[in-house]
């Protein structure tokens, strides 16, 4: 049975306030996304809201509701993904479990009522209709371009994987019982309209999904129906659970979300250990030995001080050089995000104008989209490795995998997003300044870039021109 909707929580005042504020200012807002940079692209998304508003008061700290009364910005949202689009979805092959799940909250548990191999779209509305079945359809900027370009420019604003899930719930029911996220979450009411409720968060800005019991989680801090056209944010670990009123006969809304394991702990993880082994190159004291039998130990307090003392010398280090290198992350948000939006299959993309010479004038494209890395030469299996420069970028990536993960993970999850080979370019550590040169941004002639020959200048914008890179004037 649907959870009992109960009287309506007291909003907070906060929320209060917002909400009338979105309505009032919401009347000269634009009515669809302004696509013309990363940033405008988000500013619409939360408008009226300001970011610099946004980032100070909500981002990590509180829960923030846009209810807009705009029909065309509700169109617009409708546009994104309707329930008529499964139809046409199921006939190009979709699967249960990696594509779509079928679910309804039953005393507080998930229970999942998914068939096995392809989606048939009669049982999956006859699932919909008489069971009252919650439709979760994982990544659909796989097919619907207007979400492709949402979260292509969301991915290159936030510097981090950006997933999305739609759910369509039948009226008088609930899919999801109440539980937190390890992401930050922007809801977009697509149609109909959905009765929320979110709770005090148990873990703070949680690492992990996780189930919470209805006795554990005590009163809603904010209860509210989103109709077409608002927006609902809320920090991971946020406890939430959702509903379609009785009387409407469906909703779809879909859920936008980031920063998946991308805090201060994961970078840390990421870069220290590229700090300690630069650092074991000119600091004896990182190649001394530890003490005899200390991994036997149960105890370690005695060397705690010394190892207190190496930390506070690589904070030193790091405070003085300005140098922390993430290679891991970098490379595996490049590999995983999607490819530009050019209104046409990325794959085709292809190097086009003149070829750049030594006089060629030339500047960095898809900026947002290529990353640089130091780390040890991955073609040179001797144990002592060069530190060579890489160029990652993901002009090649494939929309239809985005955020699908592997054969054996089709949660869809961003922690399970797919492992491959990076598209890239390799050169010496020499090239480096010439690198930085060219990623400032600014039109650079090909002769005035760092590197000691005319061949190596021409060689290096070539390359990049070939991987679609650089414009060459």
């Amino acid at each position: 049975m649907p959870k009992k909707r109960g009287k309506h929580a007291e909003m907070g005042m906060e929320m209060q306030v917002q909400s009338k504020r979105a309505k009032v200012e919401t009347d000269c807002s634009p009515s669809v996304m302004d696509f013309e940079s990363p940033e405008s692209l988000f500013a619409s998304l939360i408008s009226p809201i300001k970011p610099e508003v946004f980032f100070k008061e909500y981002w990590e700290e509180k829960p923030l509701l846009v209810q807009r009364n705009n029909p065309l910005l509700a169109a617009y949202y409708q546009s994104l993904f309707q329930l008529s689009d499964l139809k046409e979805l199921c006939s190009q092959g979709l699967y249960y479990g990696r594509d779509i799940n079928i679910c309804r909250c039953v005393n507080g548990k998930k229970k999942v009522l998914n068939k096995e191999g392809k989606v048939n779209y009669a049982q999956l509305k006859k699932d919909f209709d008489q069971k009252k079945a919650t439709m979760q359809f994982h990544q659909p900027q796989r097919f619907k371009e207007e979400l492709w370009k949402i979260q292509e420019k969301l991915e290159c604003y936030f510097g981090s994987l950006v997933g999305s899930n739609v759910y369509i719930t039948p009226q008088g029911s609930q899919g999801l019982p109440p539980h937190y996220d390890d992401v930050e979450v922007f809801i977009l009411q697509l149609e109909g309209e959905k009765h929320w409720r979110l709770y005090k968060p148990t873990v703070h800005l949680a690492r992990e999904y996780n189930v919470e019991s209805e006795d554990r989680i005590g009163n809603p801090t904010h209860e509210f129906v989103l109709k077409p056209g608002d927006l609902l944010y809320f920090p991971r670990g946020t406890i939430h659970q959702a509903d379609t009123p009785p009387g409407i006969p469906y909703s779809t809304h879909v859920t936008i979300s980031t920063y998946q394991n991308n805090s201060w702990g994961d970078f840390l993880l990421d870069a220290i250990p590229g700090l300690v082994f630069s650092t074991a190159k000119e600091d004896v004291a990182l190649r001394t030995s530890i003490p005899r039998k200390l991994l036997m130990q149960v105890d370690i307090a005695d060397s705690t001080k010394k190892l207190s003392s190496i930390l506070r010398m690589l904070a030193d280090r790091l405070e003085n050089t300005g140098e922390l290198r993430s290679s891991d992350m970098r490379k595996d948000f490049i590999m995983n995000r999607l490819p530009p939006c050019l209104g046409c299959d990325s794959d085709s993309l292809t190097p086009g104008g003149k070829v750049p010479k030594l006089d060629s004038k030339i500047r960095l494209q898809f900026r947002d989209h290529a990353v640089i890395t130091v780390e040890p030469d991955q073609e040179n299996s001797d144990e002592i490795r060069k530190e060579m420069v890489y160029v990652y970028h993901s002009l090649k990536n494939r929309r239809e995998t985005h955020m699908m993960g592997t054969e054996d993970d089709d949660t869809g999850s961003e922690e399970g997003a797919a492992q491959q080979t990076p598209h890239g370019l390799r050169f010496p550590l020499s090239y480096l300044d010439a690198l930085k040169q060219i990623w400032s941004g600014s039109t650079v002639s090909v002769k005035e870039l760092k590197l000691t020959s005319a061949e190596e200048k021409e060689n290096l914008a070539l390359a990049l021109w070939t991987e679609c890179l650089i414009e060459v004037f």
